[in-house]
C-alpha cells in the first residue's frame, strides 16, 4: 500500500481535526540468508523448493546448525521471520535418518496447533512424517491408534499435564525414542500459567528419563527481555541453551501513527475510541488494504464489526461482507472459517481480540489499528507483527483510549520507542504450585533423590510437608503417592474458572459460543445485548444452574455494558508487625465482584440511553493478601496539606504491584489489589494487594516478607520518575477498573516517606 498517500489523505478530508499525534516510519530490512554447516538432505530440500524457498535465512541455518549440535534451541525473532522451519527441518531430518524417532510439539493454543499441523502436512513428507493433534477435541477412538502410530505429536501443555503424564505408560514406545520437544509462544507462559507449565515440563523430563530418553529442547519466542532466563524457568537450569536472535528476514518499511481521537467541546472527554477505529477500518477497508484491527476486549471486537458493516453497507455493500470478527468463545469451526478466509483472500478484514496475536497464519495483512494500548512493549508490537509480512510498506496505528496511560503514549512517543520489551516472569520453584506438581509426579511414579534435584532445591522440604500431611508416603528415600484419585485432574494450570456458559439461540437451539464462568454474569447478564460475528441478540435468560444463556435476535441501536463493584473481605491475619508507623498483615482474604446492573448505551455516539438495575448474585474466590492501614495522624496530615486521600493509596496499590514482579517472581496480572479511604472493616484508609488467583500462590505471603524493600523501591520508582502527575512508568495501571481516576502522585510520595521512615 501507499502509505504516505493514505495517511495524507486522511489529512485532508474535511472532518480532520489533527487526530494524527505522532508518524514514525521504521526502515526496511533486507534479507539475509545462509546456508547450513553441512547441506539438507536431499528430500528437504525439494519439499523446501516446492514451496518456493530456495535458501534459508541466517537465523533459520544458525538454527539448523545448533540443533544438529546437540543443543537447546531457543529462536526469539519476529513475527512472520519462518521461525516454523526452523524446528521443523531439524525434526524432519532427524524422523528422516532415523524412523523410530519421535516429536512432540506443543503449543499454548487448539488454534496454533492445527495451523501448525497444515505447514507440516505442506512439506509432503508422507509417509515418513506422520503428524496429528492430540487434544481434548480429538475422538477417544482415534487415541490409542495415534499412540501407536504417529511420530510427531502436537499438543497443549493442559493435555500434557493431565491427559499424557497421568498415563504415560501407554505412552512409554513413544517417550522412548523422543528426540524433540518443541515448545513454541514461550513468551505467552507467563505469571502462574508460566510457572505451572514449568512443572509439567520437568515432569515430562522425568518421565523421558524413565524409558531412557533425554530430548532436546526447541523453543521460540517474540522478543521478551529474558529470553534464556525465561526457557531456564520452563525447561530446566541445566540445559545447555543456545538463543538465535539475529532475524535474518526481510521486513518492509512499518509505518507506525499515534492516532488520537479529538477532544468534544461539550464536556471536555474526547470522541470515541471505537469510532475513530471504524472510521480507520473502513477507509483502509475501500482502499482495498487488507486490514486487522485488535480490540482489548471481545464486545469492541464485536462492536467495531457491526459499526463497519453499517458503513460498508451504504458506501461500498460488496465489502461488508468481507470482514468477520474473531475472538474466543467461537466454535472451532467458525475459528478455523475466519482464518482460512483470512489467508485465501475472501475476507479483506478481522476485528479481534488478542486471540490472534499469536502466530496463526492468515498470510500477508498490510495494515493493523490497536484499538487502544494492549498494555505491554511485547504485546504491542507482536499484534503490530501481523502486518507487513512481506516487503512492502504496511502501517500499523494505535488509537488512543480516553485514559491516562493512553493519553501519556501518545503524548510522550518516545517512552514507548525507546523501551525495551517486559520481562517475563516464571517462577516452577513457587512453593505452593511446586507442591502441586510434586503430587501429579508422586502419582506417575516414586519420587527419588535425582528426581527431586530435577525439580529444584525446594522439594525435598516441600515432599515432607506432604508426606507430614498424608498426602506421599515414604518407602526408604523414595515418595509415593498415598491418595485413590489422579491429582493432575485437581489442578488446573491456567487457573481457569469452572465450565463455560453456553450461549444458545431461542428458538433454533442453535449454540452460538461459549463464556467462561467469571466472565458470565458480566457478558450474558438478563438484558444484556450480545453481539456474535457483527449480528446482535437479546439475553432472554440466565440459567445459573444449567449454566447456559438463552437469547434471541435483536435488532438494537444500542449495546450493553455492566455495572459492577468489587470489594475484599479481611479474614483473620495469620501475622502482623510494625511498618513504620503502621501495622501490615498477612492472611486469608475474600475477594468479592458483583453485577449491579447494566446501561444501555447508543451505537456510535456511546451516549448512555438509560440505566438498569439488575443486581446478580456476588462472585467470590478466597485467596491471600496483605494489607495495611494509614494512622490517623498520617491522614490528618495529609488532608491538611490537602493531597487528594483516595488518589494518594490508589496511587500506591498501582505502582506497588507494578514493582512487585521485581521481588516476588510471578507476573502482574497475577496481582491484585484495592484501595480504600475508609474500608468498613478497618475503619481506616487501606491498601491491600493480593493474589489474584483462587487460593493464592504465595505472592501476598512473600510481600509480606519483604514489604519494606518493595514499598521503598515503589518510592523510588515513583520519585524518579520524571512526568509531573504519573505515567505508566509509575503510578498508572493498564488494569485498572477505574480508569486511573483518581491518582495523586505527590500525595502517594508522601505517604510512602512515612511508611518507610524516610519522612
Amino acid at each position: 500500500m501507499d502509505v504516505r498517500r493514505f495517511l495524507s489523505d486522511l489529512a485532508s478530508r474535511p472532518d480532520y481535526r489533527g487526530e494524527m499525534a505522532h508518524h514514525r516510519r521504521l526502515e526496511a530490512r533486507p534479507a539475509r540468508f545462509q546456508d547450513p554447516a553441512a547441506p539438507l538432505l536431499p528430500r528437504l530440500r525439494d519439499s523446501l523448493a516446492r514451496q518456493g524457498i530456495a535458501r534459508l535465512y541466517t537465523h533459520q541455518a544458525r538454527a539448523v546448525d545448533a540443533a544438529r549440535a546437540g543443543a537447546d534451541v531457543l529462536v526469539v525473532t519476529g513475527t512472520a521471520s519462518g521461525k516454523t522451519l526452523t524446528y521443523n527441518l531439524p525434526v524432519a531430518e532427524a524422523i528422516l535418518t532415523n524412523p523410530r524417532a519421535r516429536a512432540l510439539y506443543l503449543f499454548p493454543t487448539k488454534a496454533l496447533a492445527q495451523d501448525q499441523l497444515g505447514k507440516l502436512r505442506d512439506l509432503q513428507l508422507h509417509p515418513h512424517l506422520k503428524p496429528g493433534v492430540y487434544d481434548g477435541d480429538t475422538p477417544a477412538a482415534l487415541r490409542s491408534r495415534y499412540k501407536r502410530e504417529l511420530n510427531l505429536v502436537l499438543t497443549n501443555p493442559d493435555m500434557l499435564h493431565v491427559g499424557i503424564l497421568p498415563y504415560h505408560g501407554t505412552w512409554a514406545s513413544f517417550l522412548r525414542n523422543l528426540k524433540y520437544v518443541v515448545v513454541d509462544e514461550i513468551h505467552s507462559y507467563r505469571g502462574v500459567f508460566g510457572s505451572h507449565v514449568g512443572g509439567v515440563l520437568r515432569r515430562l523430563r522425568r518421565a523421558c528419563r524413565w524409558y531412557g530418553a533425554d530430548p532436546q529442547f526447541f523453543c521460540c519466542s517474540a522478543t521478551v527481555a529474558n529470553p534464556d532466563e525465561l526457557m531456564r524457568r520452563l525447561v530446566g537450569e541445566d540445559r545447555r541453551i543456545r538463543v538465535i536472535a539475529d532475524d535474518g528476514s526481510p521486513a518492509g518499511a512499518k509505518h507506525v501513527v499515534f492516532w488520537n481521537p479529538p477532544l468534544l467541546a461539550r464536556d471536555g472527554t474526547r470522541a470515541s475510541a471505537n469510532a475513530a477505529a471504524t472510521d480507520l477500518l473502513v477507509a483502509l477497508l475501500r482502499g482495498g488494504v487488507r486490514t486487522i484491527v485488535f480490540t482489548r476486549a471481545r464486545k469492541t471486537a464485536e462492536i467495531i464489526l457491526r459499526y463497519a458493516r453499517f458503513a460498508l453497507r451504504e458506501s461500498a455493500p460488496d465489502l461488508a461482507g468481507r470482514i468477520m470478527s474473531y475472538r474466543a468463545g467461537y466454535s472451532p469451526e467458525q475459528r478455523r472459517r475466519i482464518e482460512r478466509g483470512l489467508f485465501e483472500g475472501s475476507l479483506l478484514g478481522v476485528t479481534a481480540t488478542n486471540a490472534l496475536e499469536l502466530g496463526v497464519d492468515i498470510g500477508g495483512l498490510d495494515a493493523c489499528v490497536l484499538t487502544g494500548y494492549p498494555g505491554s512493549i511485547t504485546s504491542t508490537w507482536q499484534q503490530a507483527g501481523r502486518c507487513g509480512r512481506g516487503r512492502d510498506e504496511s502501517l500499523v496505528i494505535l488509537v488512543a483510549l480516553d485514559g491516562p496511560l493512553d493519553q501519556y503514549l501518545v503524548r510522550h512517543p518516545e517512552y514507548f520507542f525507546g523501551r525495551s520489551p517486559e520481562h517475563a516472569i516464571v517462577d516452577p520453584g513457587n512453593p505452593h504450585i511446586l507442591s502441586q506438581h510434586l503430587l501429579c509426579a508422586a502419582y506417575e511414579g516414586p519420587l527419588v533423590p535425582a528426581d527431586q534435584a530435577l525439580f529444584g532445591p525446594a522439594a525435598p522440604a516441600l515432599l515432607a510437608d506432604l508426606a507430614q500431611g498424608g498426602e506421599v508416603r515414604r518407602r526408604g528415600d523414595a515418595f509415593l503417592w498415598a491418595g485413590s484419585e489422579y491429582p493432575a485432574g485437581r489442578v488446573s494450570i491456567r487457573s481457569a474458572s469452572g465450565d463455560a456458559y453456553r450461549i444458545m439461540v431461542r428458538d433454533t437451539g442453535e449454540l452460538l459460543g461459549t463464556v467462561e464462568t467469571a466472565r458470565a454474569f458480566e457478558t450474558v447478564h438478563e438484558g444484556a445485548v450480545y453481539l456474535h460475528q457483527g449480528e446482535s441478540y437479546r439475553v432472554e435468560q440466565l440459567d445459573i444452574p444449567g449454566r447456559r444463556a438463552v437469547v434471541v435476535p435483536a435488532n438494537t441501536d444500542y449495546h450493553t455494558e455492566p455495572r459492577t463493584q468489587m470489594d475484599v473481605l479481611l479474614g483473620e491475619p495469620v501475622a502482623e508487625r510494625a511498618l513504620g508507623p503502621t501495622v501490615a498483615r498477612h492472611g486469608p482474604v475474600e475477594v468479592v465482584t458483583q453485577v449491579l446492573g447494566y446501561r444501555r448505551k447508543q451505537l456510535f455516539s456511546e451516549a448512555v440511553l438509560s440505566e438498569v438495575e439488575n443486581p446478580l448474585p456476588p462472585q467470590r474466590f478466597r485467596t491471600h493478601g496483605v494489607w495495611f492501614t494509614l494512622p490517623k495522624a498520617l491522614t490528618d496530615r495529609l488532608l491538611g496539606e490537602e493531597y487528594n486521600l483516595t488518589g494518594s493509596i490508589h496511587a500506591i496499590e498501582h505502582a506497588a504491584i507494578g514493582i512487585l514482579p521485581l521481588f516476588v517472581l510471578c507476573d502482574r496480572m497475577d496481582v491484585g489489589g484495592v484501595s480504600h479511604p475508609a474500608h468498613p472493616q478497618t475503619g481506616a484508609p487501606t491498601i491491600c494487594i493480593h493474589d489474584a488467583i483462587p487460593g493464592g500462590v504465595g505472592i501476598a505471603e512473600k510481600a509480606y516478607t519483604l514489604l519494606e524493600d518493595i514499598l521503598s523501591a515503589t518510592l523510588r520508582a515513583i520519585e524518579e520518575c520524571p512526568c509531573r502527575e504519573g505515567c505508566p512508568s509509575c503510578i498508572q495501571s493498564p488494569k485498572c477498573g477505574n480508569n486511573n481516576q483518581p491518582l495523586d502522585k505527590a500525595g502517594a510520595m508522601m505517604v510512602l516517606h512515612h511508611l518507610v521512615g524516610e519522612a
